[in-house]
């Protein structure tokens, strides 16, 4: 059953939030004050003003992007709403950068509570895959506080699941269209990717690792022809279909029901469905000095790409409140299928250098699973003490099941070039892998608890004048991995060539098994497959609020957090299992002070010492292997970052839809961790892995404005413009690690040259300018355009005489239209990538050695389209 014009919403258990948070804290003079910094319920808080007013009188730096700004801008997910906010930019594949620091400085929190990634190549979830039309708030926190986790340099993301205002039901449909993605003849997929089961997830199934050799220890176990065709359930075979247009169809309903004389109970479901194809071509080089010190071109390829991803989400949700008391019980679900067919065509490893011969495919699938239950509670009691509790459990696991690899010529022997839908394949030499990948996670847990006081006394002021908060957070966090191959191996065929359908070979692959020509067998390491990972962190902190008078607020806080990690695996070849044990004791201190200058304007000061822990595949002891002989390498022995912090801005708020601000910020890293590439240990190729720097300055400015352009003429009343840029200054000096893989032959130490922090961006821009009416129904008109951009970063380190390579900068615009039609019907239409610049990854161009390559120094290069989408939603 072929699915290609509707994607469908699948049912699954999960939850949301009711009611948004808000910290609490504030000095501006005569402004309705809230007791506490703890979070509380609030039914109001979804408008950009209340955002923007929650964020002036909010002590530490916290902003927000609110679901009236995710609705007028067209976003669509969360990782597209953060993008929005000042000095944060998305990077392909990569997550969220945050004033130019990769994602690994930043930390995920959901309602409050820690949430773990449900991909090792991730610091936090893609966050792409959660929906929009759940979320209420997304909070930002730029400066530390002790309330939350230590993990903190760039920033800690609050997702605040959907309020309930008002009871609803909405049901909203999008189709989207790509220039170069979408009604294209000959879109490979495998088999059952586009089909039902593709759109429920349910084709994974089939491609799980043999299940006669499943958890059993490796054995080079050798599979007879009928094993083959019993317990390899996938085919190597692919399907041209033509990509029909995006589509994503939603459905939520919100429903409040009185408990009581003032109490409410709230009840919240909904669910989202999508599809996207994807298409993407460009080059993928590789770069290697040769033994001579000339830099080549040690592959040049050129990749196809085509990708299916289906996303499904699901969300459920009961919630208590009165004036009081407030209980949520939540639970949330998101599942992400990414079908992937990778086409190369040309050489590697130099072989004959001709780049009309090679050929060779990647067949994968990555999903990942992910279900978190959440359970949070606060109660006041009298006027002066608050206590509040949650707790999480949270599944999540990731797979790439029967990752196929093919590898052949599209020249016969005799030197002919077969057609396009032909393969010469040879048995053996690693032409024909079966990889299965899965991260597992076999326990997840968070809670936090917090109680607050208040002391002193109010006299003729709305709130007590010193607040102290006493409070726990932590998680445990258990996996274990996998990894394993199967090889085709000839049996007395070796050397010979045999020609097949590229794109149908499984009945070809079938009759040679039948005919003893090939077999497959397990070929992993008997001991190094399996390895388990642990990290326990159990922090303690106290909070200290003074707000001496109604101009000065100060925060005090100290937070103490045991961060425990075991790692256990084993080396290759060796049956005795290796422990790495980190047990590390953090005392992280923090300082915020808010001095209300007047009723408009505040100056802030923080500084705070946090740290870094690395992405779970920068630790992982495996040697992740692609078919382009690229390998990332995981470094068990990598250390956390420590980072000293320091901020100083000044903001204005000319009205409370308008803002303009100046922000210098500091940050001593001391071992940071880097990208870097280096030869490969064992193969012709090279190896992407992870070392630690000895420490990185570095040095900023933020400038943000939101504008109401009726101050140059009133004809311009519903136009704003809103625009933030970030510029930075980074360096580091590296560490003795880093000194022998970047010390060319010949060259000293003090000869090496000068850098910044891999992953660090000169500057970042976004900008935004609105034109809002309101119709004389009183029905808003909006119509946006949005731009964005970073400058030239360091995509990873170099070796071997190169010079680093460089992602270069990416300018982006949008525009979006949205309007309210009727009370219950509203349309909405953007364009996404109007220029559609070509995004590369190239090696700058001061290498230590000669480079010759003709010029080419691309790494990585492709155009990504531009995208026409039109949403329609009518709520009941």
């Amino acid at each position: 059953m072929k699915i290609n014009k509707l994607s469908i919403a699948v049912v699954f258990l999960s939850g949301s939030m009711f009611y948004a948070q808000e910290t609490k804290q504030d000095t501006i003079i005569k402004e309705k004050k809230i007791d506490g910094v703890v979070i509380q319920g609030s039914s109001n808080k979804k408008t950009e003003t209340a955002v923007l007013g929650e964020q002036k009188k909010a002590v530490i730096q916290k902003q927000a992007v609110s679901a009236e700004e995710i609705s007028r801008k067209g976003i669509s997910n969360v990782e597209q709403g953060l993008t929005k906010v000042t000095g944060i930019t998305t990077v392909e594949g990569r997550g969220l950068f945050v004033r130019g620091l990769e994602e690994r400085y930043n930390y995920l929190l959901i309602n409050g509570l820690g949430s773990p990634s449900n991909n090792p190549f991730q610091k936090i979830i893609a966050l792409k895959q959660f929906p929009t039309d759940v979320v209420g708030k997304l909070n930002i926190y730029k400066t530390f506080n002790s309330n939350l986790y230590g993990d903190f340099a760039g920033a800690t993301f609050d997702i605040e699941t959907l309020t309930i205002d008002k009871p609803f039901t909405k049901v909203e449909f999008s189709v989207g269209v790509n220039t170069l993605s979408n009604f294209r003849d000959n879109f490979f997929v495998s088999e059952n990717a586009d089909g039902l089961k593709g759109y429920l997830g349910l084709n994974s199934r089939d491609k799980r690792f043999p299940e006669n050799i499943n958890d059993v220890r490796p054995t080079n176990y050798r599979f007879t022809a009928e094993e083959s065709q019993k317990y390899f359930k996938d085919s190597f075979d692919v399907e041209g279909i033509k990509s029909m247009p995006n589509t994503s169809i939603g459905f939520t309903t919100a429903q409040k029901i009185k408990a009581g004389e003032n109490g409410n109970i709230g009840i919240l479901f909904s669910l989202n469905q999508s599809s996207k194809y994807s298409f993407r071509e460009g080059a993928k080089n590789q770069f290697l000095d040769n033994g001579g010190q000339i830099i080549v071109l040690n592959n040049k390829l050129q990749r196809k790409q085509y990708n299916l991803e289906l996303e499904s989400s699901a969300l459920l949700g009961l919630g208590y409140k009165n004036k009081r008391t407030q209980v949520n019980l939540n639970a949330i679900y998101l599942q992400n299928a990414n079908n992937i067919i990778e086409d190369y065509f040309g050489y590697k490893n130099q072989q004959s250098q001709n780049e009309n011969i090679g050929f060779f495919r990647v067949n994968q699938l990555d999903i990942s699973k992910f279900l978190d239950l959440q359970l949070t509670a606060s109660q006041k009691i009298g006027d002066r003490h608050n206590v509040k509790a949650g707790a999480s459990y949270v599944l999540n696991n990731f797979q790439q099941p029967d990752r196929k690899i093919m590898e052949g010529s599209r020249q016969d022997n005799h030197g002919n070039m077969l057609s396009d839908d032909q393969l010469l394949i040879t048995y053996g030499g690693n032409n024909i892998i079966r990889q299965y990948l899965d991260v597992n996670s076999r326990f997840y847990g968070s809670a936090f608890g917090e109680y607050t006081v208040s002391l002193g006394e109010k006299g003729d002021k709305k709130e007590y004048p010193i607040q102290v908060s006493v409070g726990y957070n932590g998680f445990a966090d258990l996996r274990k991995t996998s990894y394993r191959f199967i090889f085709g191996y000839p049996n007395g065929t070796a050397g010979q060539g045999f020609v097949i359908n590229r794109n149908k070979p499984q009945a070809g692959f079938d009759q040679d098994m039948q005919n003893n020509l090939f077999y497959f067998q397990e070929g992993s390491d008997a001991y190094l497959p399996f390895t388990s990972i642990y990290q326990f962190v159990n922090a303690g902190y106290l909070n200290f609020n003074y707000k001496p008078n109604d101009t000065w607020d100060i925060l005090i806080g100290a937070r103490y957090e045991n961060d425990l990690s075991l790692i256990r695996y084993n080396r290759q070849g060796q049956e005795e299992k290796q422990t790495i044990n980190k047990n590390r004791d953090l005392f992280l201190p923090s300082l915020a002070v808010k001095k209300a200058l007047n009723n408009r304007s505040n100056l802030r000061f923080a500084v705070s010492k946090t740290v870094t822990r690395p992405v779970l595949i920068e630790t992982m002891p495996i040697e992740y292997i692609n078919p382009d002989n690229e390998t990332i390498v995981g470094n068990a022995n990598i250390l956390n970052s420590e980072n000293y912090n320091i901020d100083l801005k000044w903001e204005y708020f000319p009205t409370n839809k308008e803002l303009i601000a100046v922000n210098l910020f500091a940050k001593r890293i001391d071992n940071p961790i880097e990208r870097s590439f280096r030869t490969s240990g064992n193969s012709n190729g090279v190896a992407i892995t992870f070392f630690n720097a000895k420490k990185a300055d570095l040095l900023g400015l933020e400038l943000e404005g939101i504008i109401n352009l009726s101050r140059i003429s009133e004809s311009l009343r519903n136009f704003s413009l809103g625009a933030n840029a970030t510029f930075m200054y980074t360096d580091v000096e590296r560490s003795p690690e880093q000194l022998e893989l970047e010390r060319p032959l010949g060259y000293s130490d003090d000869q090496l040259h000068k850098r910044g922090l891999q992953g660090a961006a000169p500057y970042t821009i976004n900008a935004d300018l609105k034109y809002e009416f309101k119709k004389k129904n009183s029905l808003n008109r909006t119509l946006s355009l949005v731009y964005n951009v970073s400058g030239s970063k360091i995509f990873a380190v170099g070796s071997s005489g190169t010079d680093n390579f460089y992602e270069r900068p990416f300018n982006q615009v949008d525009f979006v239209y949205q309007e309210q039609l009727t009370k219950n019907w509203n349309i909405k239409f953007g364009v996404q990538n109007i220029l559609n610049n070509q995004y590369k990854i190239e090696l700058g161009d001061n290498s230590y050695y000669d480079v010759n390559t003709n010029d080419n120094l691309q790494y990585t290069n492709y155009y990504r389209g531009t995208t026409f989408n039109f949403t329609v939603g009518y709520t009941f």
